[in-house]
């Protein structure tokens, strides 16, 4: 990650601070770049982690701190049904486990003219669940502020979903399952439903609770026949073929960032 910004806000700001609320990098991240000499201001390298940055100023990292920071590992995966997003049962398939180099979609990240591809010691963790029995989008990374962007509580990043339901809709289930649900004792936030086609629905939810679709249609008397999450705040699916894999891109990495802000209008697909 090349990063060079110009601090504009209008009162100065430790170093470490800024960086995680730009996004760049956690603050436990951002303290070992200037423990490593790789954070400059204004061309002088910064040796104090208390170190604040003046507006005006312009903070830049060393090639070593930007080539640290992109090793972090981010990727989309197009999961297909039968596969577990995080850790399995015995007999069951993790999602990491298909990230390879065969499943591969478009350019890996190169380290030292290697391709990176994850491997039993890699850090890759999923970015919010996706049930066995579910299909589609889901994110898993390395990077902890990427993570925090799309789980953390205060996080605004929408999920959306196509779902095939057997059963009637009606205008009163649909209403139903927009406003006024509760689940485990406690309200749902309203979520965003409609009729597509014939026995099929697209919800978009701003939250994330346990099987939370399922148990929502089966309060109407609808059973889920299939699921399928197509985007999460402004990334979209797409035309990954399922089982495919593919690294998500710098521009993609800070518009979840700045979704999760509430700081991105989401694009059309």
């Amino acid at each position: 990650m090349s990063f060079s910004r110009t601090y504009d806000e209008a009162e100065p700001q430790r170093v470490n601070r800024w960086l995680a609320q730009a996004g760049v990098c956690s603050r436990r991240e951002a303290e070992a770049l200037i423990a490593s000499g790789q954070v400059f201001i204004d061309g002088q390298q910064v040796q104090d982690v208390g170190r604040k940055i003046e507006p005006g100023q312009t903070l830049t990292l060393g090639e070593a701190g930007g080539a640290r920071l992109d090793s972090n590992l981010s990727v989309i995966f197009h999961k297909p049904v039968g596969i577990v997003s995080s850790q399995p049962d015995p007999g069951q398939i993790p999602a990491v486990r298909l990230l390879t180099r065969e499943n591969l979609s478009g350019n890996p990240l190169m380290k030292d003219g290697v391709a990176v591809i994850p491997d039993r010691d890699s850090k890759l963790a999923p970015c919010g669940r996706l049930d066995m029995d579910s299909r589609g989008l889901l994110i898993l990374s390395e990077d902890g502020v990427l993570a925090k962007a799309l789980i953390g509580p205060e996080s605004q990043l929408e999920k959306e979903y196509i779902v095939r339901v057997i059963g009637e809709i009606t205008a009163k289930k649909i209403k139903e399952l927009s406003h006024g649900m509760w689940l485990d004792d406690r309200p749902l936030k309203p979520a965003e439903v409609r009729s597509v086609a014939d026995n099929t629905l697209r919800f978009v939810l701003h939250e994330g609770r346990n099987r939370q679709i399922r148990r929502m249609c089966e309060l109407v008397g609808l059973a889920v026949r299939d699921l399928f999450r197509v985007r999460i705040g402004p990334l979209w699916l797409g035309d990954l073929p399922e089982g495919r894999w593919r690294m998500i891109t710098p521009e993609e990495r800070t518009a979840l960032i700045d979704g999760a802000a509430g700081k991105l209008k989401i694009p059309a697909p």
